[in-house]
């Protein structure tokens, strides 16, 4: 599949790497030391329109496909994971999941909001004992005339704390098993919705991380997104392209870290000469650069082939479970070829290997991508 690059596509792409390396990669140590989520950073990236990429230009957004969001994710990404993921969580998961199932009422309220900025998103499956099995959701929503009452909590939610609405799973048929659920958008400014626990993590520490507790909370019955009991069949849906996200995410801190590392080694003397010059570092690079460029081919795959309408449920778990696992190879890579510098603050390398390792585990973990994966191709063997 050919992906040479439109003019309008470069352009896109070269806009968003000179803000990234402008604004945000000078940040990103301060950012993740601090566990600051940095909201003037995200107001600019509403103006620009990296917050509402897919969403079109009705509805405030940029009217971009999934190309162009892989180009920005990569370079946003590559100047700090942290930010990237909160850019994927909010574009990809809730304010794409409100576009896809939303009603006319609810997108051209709420839309606006989230694609300009104004609001920042996120998105609710996982619960304490509902991860990789979301059929494990114990969250209600109870149908109480025009309203629905959400009791329960939420745990490892992006935005949590910062944002300001949430597209959540909740239980509204406890007998339907995965076909009892439902999905909800509820702003932070309804009563009974409020943060939790927000984590101390090991990497993507600028990207807030919290529990979500409802405690009857009422939202007007309006605000069901699309039909009852759909709701696991939409998440399933939203992550089919959210799983694009994390792959552009995983793609961008491979590149970052490729990126640091080919300064590096040209400049480090040991031997009185360059450690680039050796072949042990220089057969690391090579392989380094193969699983970028190997991430990126599978990602942009994924990106045509959804922006064309196509079915990409293997393509999307194929591009996220190799680019996730490719970003924690050569993020570690890079460390090793810093030496003790790659294993301190002062370096990048150090940054993005802690970072790497949650797109591994976000959106569907590496177990469940080859499950998916495999499920696919048997599925298409016996089509056959």
């Amino acid at each position: 599949m050919d992906f040479e690059l439109s003019q309008d596509q470069v352009a896109i792409r070269d806009m968003v790497r000179d803000l990234a390396r402008r604004e945000i990669a000078p940040n990103a140590g301060g950012w993740d030391e601090r566990q600051e989520f940095p909201r003037e950073l995200f107001a600019k990236l509403g103006e620009l329109g990296l917050l509402g990429v897919l969403i079109p230009e009705e509805y405030g957004g940029a009217g971009l496909g999934y190309v162009e969001y892989v180009l920005i994710l990569e370079e946003i990404g590559a100047a700090d994971g942290g930010v990237g993921l909160g850019v994927a969580a909010h574009n990809s998961l809730c304010t794409n999941h409100l576009y896809m199932y939303g009603s006319e009422e609810l997108r051209r309220e709420f839309l606006p909001k989230l694609a300009s900025g104004e609001w920042i998103g996120a998105w609710g499956l996982t619960e304490p004992g509902a991860g990789s099995d979301a059929g494990g959701t114990t969250t209600t929503a109870v149908r109480d005339g025009a309203e629905w009452v959400l009791n329960g909590s939420k745990n490892f939610i992006t935005h949590a704390t910062s944002g300001q609405a949430v597209v959540a799973m909740a239980r509204t048929a406890k007998e339907k098993g995965h076909h009892g659920i439902s999905a909800f958008f509820v702003p932070f400014d309804r009563p009974g919705v409020a943060p939790g626990k927000k984590e101390n993590k090991l990497g993507m520490r600028c990207s807030d991380t919290s529990s979500l507790v409802f405690e009857d909370c009422r939202i007007p019955a309006s605000y069901l997104l699309g039909d009852e009991g759909d709701g696991f069949i939409q998440a399933m849906h939203v992550l089919d392209g959210g799983r694009i996200s994390i792959a552009a995410l995983s793609l961008g801190i491979a590149r970052g870290a490729l990126d640091a590392t080919l300064q590096y080694a040209p400049t480090r003397q040991q031997f009185g000469k360059p450690i680039a010059s050796f072949q042990a570092i220089r057969h690391k690079l090579a392989d380094m650069a193969t699983g970028v460029e190997a991430a990126r081919l599978l990602t942009m795959q994924a990106a045509a082939l959804k922006d064309a309408g196509k079915p990409t449920t293997k393509q999307s778990s194929m591009a996220k479970v190799y680019a996730s696992e490719v970003a924690v190879r050569v993020a570690e890579e890079a460390i090793q070829i810093h030496g003790g510098y790659g294993y301190t603050k002062d370096y990048p390398v150090e940054r993005a290997w802690r970072d790497s390792k949650l797109c591994t585990i976000g959106e569907g973990t590496s177990e469940i991508q080859r499950l998916v994966i495999a499920r696919e191709l048997l599925e298409a063997a016996g089509e056959r």
